[in-house]
């Protein structure tokens, strides 16, 4: 298909889908002239994804474009490839000061995952943002305890678990599917969250409003 019908297709201007060509977040199509090019279906998955992690994700185009980065070439190691797509989705907290002074950079995370019995990792992204969370908790004098750590890790443990027995065996499939689960299913985890607080506080409390 020519670039008009690639653009209807993907359901968005030809002035986006040349942008995006631009910077190189959407593959070339095959030449058939100088000026002219064909896509097929494989242009129409790229569009849909790149405008999920601009738009519901909210992605930079720098961000985006490393995630496509590692889509079009994830290398022989699938667990650093997936690492480096998650590593770039936000937030990306700045590592702590104790690093440059020769400490431990992250204290709080790793007693937290060694206690969780969880690979503890200091070069995922991931890990930063956990040490950044428990921080901000402690200071504002809620930290999460033992209990606490305890009943939540064991419960995504779980989640994780059900998310990987659904990875695809393809690499770059992979790669799309970890970037999107986390980007576009970390909201849905969060909502539920406070709906189910919502709920447990409606029915012990024996509030729960009439219909009507």
């Amino acid at each position: 298909m020519r670039i008009s019908a690639l653009a209807a297709e993907a359901g968005m201007p030809v002035a986006t889908v040349k942008f995006y060509l631009r910077e190189g977040l959407l593959h070339a199509g095959t030449p058939t002239s100088a000026t002219q090019a064909v896509y097929d279906a494989s242009h129409v998955r790229r569009l849909h994804l790149v405008r999920a992690l601009l738009g519901s994700a909210g992605l930079s185009v720098q961000q985006a474009r490393t995630i496509v980065a590692v889509i079009e070439a994830p290398g022989d190691d699938l667990y650093h490839a997936l690492g480096r797509a998650v590593g770039a989705l936000p937030p990306t907290p700045a590592v702590p000061a104790a690093a440059a002074d020769g400490g431990e950079p992250f204290p709080r995370a790793r007693a937290a995952l060694e206690s969780l019995g969880q690979v503890y990792d200091p070069d995922f992204a991931a890990v930063a943002q956990l040490e950044s969370a428990l921080a901000s908790a402690e200071a504002a004098g809620l930290p999460v305890d033992d209990e606490r750590l305890e009943q939540y890790g064991r419960h995504l443990a779980a989640l994780a678990e059900f998310d990987l027995d659904r990875l695809p065996a393809d690499p770059a499939s992979a790669v799309e599917y970890t970037v999107l689960g986390t980007a576009l299913h970390e909201p849905v985890l969060l909502a539920l969250r406070r709906l189910a607080h919502q709920d447990a506080a409606v029915r012990r409390l024996q509030a729960r409003p009439e219909n009507g």
